[in-house]
């Protein structure tokens, strides 16, 4: 589907999950339709948001699967790749195409950090064995590396690298970016990672936000998206408020680095969306947690089913 530059919000899905290694089959179905009805524009599966370092590779290619299979070509499926091992990269891309995915999405491998040197070889190699579009992860806070921009110049060259998503947060490193792209690369996609920055990002010329929220208020991104695209200022004024209210108190309940993803898990189980079960080492939010999120989700007027 991905026949032209990629824009607007897509989602880094959460997995649902029963177990260890149990998809949460009904409650990742209505997730999908949940974003699809909010007017997302693709899904990105196997992301930090999805939790795929932590899962199974079996576990990995049935998500896939039942996803793609759902989606049905309605909007573009982006599947994360990321791995220490490059043959694992590359045989999940394979059968991610296989599936009907559309693209795919590397963060650098991690534990020793590369140089930038490596990088750009890396990333010309596994370009060239790539069955599908490649995306670029910049997200040094997982991986110990980020792209610099001249890598990321040099990296772009190749035809089947398509885009970047930077979750990074530095925006004197997206502003160059954009800058730099636009001049020298203009249909290549640069999507923003954090969704409190995606208003501002749009605004200064990024082409979407990969945004977890999305996961639980997929309209209110949409909106958020379509309204900088207009440079509607009033509407993103107040938009933007809406959101950093949810990253404010969602995802600030507990106290490690995880909190953010218990506590979207945590609002969409009890929105009755999904289970909120996380993925080992992690656990779920405990009661006095849940029920911190749930006063949350009732002062924006959110329908409890799973209290």
């Amino acid at each position: 589907m991905i026949d032209k530059k990629l824009k607007g919000i897509i989602p880094p899905m959460i997995t649902p999950l029963l177990g260890k290694d149990e998809l949460d089959v009904e409650g990742l179905k209505r997730l999908v339709e949940h974003m699809l009805a909010g007017g997302v524009h693709g899904l990105f599966v196997l992301g930090t948001t999805g939790e795929a370092p932590s899962l199974s590779y079996h576990l990995r290619y049935e998500l896939v699967e039942r996803v793609c299979k759902q989606v049905a070509g309605r909007v573009p499926v982006l599947v994360g790749v990321t791995d220490t091992s490059f043959t694992e990269s590359i045989r999940l891309a394979e059968q991610s195409k296989a599936y009907g995915a559309d693209a795919v999405v590397s963060a650098p491998p991690y534990y020793y950090a590369p140089s930038q040197q490596e990088l750009i070889e890396y990333y010309e190699d596994m370009a060239d064995h790539m069955p599908l579009p490649l995306f670029l992860y910049n997200m040094p806070s997982h991986v110990k590396v980020s792209f610099e921009p001249e890598t990321v110049r040099r990296i772009a060259h190749h035809p089947n690298v398509i885009g970047l998503k930077d979750s990074s947060g530095n925006m004197i490193y997206f502003h160059t970016l954009i800058q730099m792209m636009k001049t020298e690369h203009p249909d290549f996609s640069l999507l923003i990672g954090p969704e409190e920055l995606t208003a501002e990002a749009v605004l200064a010329g990024a082409d979407g936000g990969v945004n977890g929220g999305a996961n639980l208020f997929p309209r209110l991104y949409t909106d958020l998206y379509e309204a900088a695209v207009r440079r509607d200022m009033d509407t993103v004024l107040t938009l933007q408020q809406q959101v950093m209210f949810i990253s404010n108190t969602i995802y600030k309940i507990g106290r490690y680095g995880s909190s953010y993803l218990k506590g979207l898990k945590c609002a969409c189980s009890l929105m009755g969306i999904c289970s909120d079960f996380m993925a080992s080492p992690y656990h779920r939010f405990r009661k006095e947690e849940r029920l911190k999120v749930q006063q949350v989700l009732e002062h924006l007027n959110v329908k409890i089913v799973n209290p």
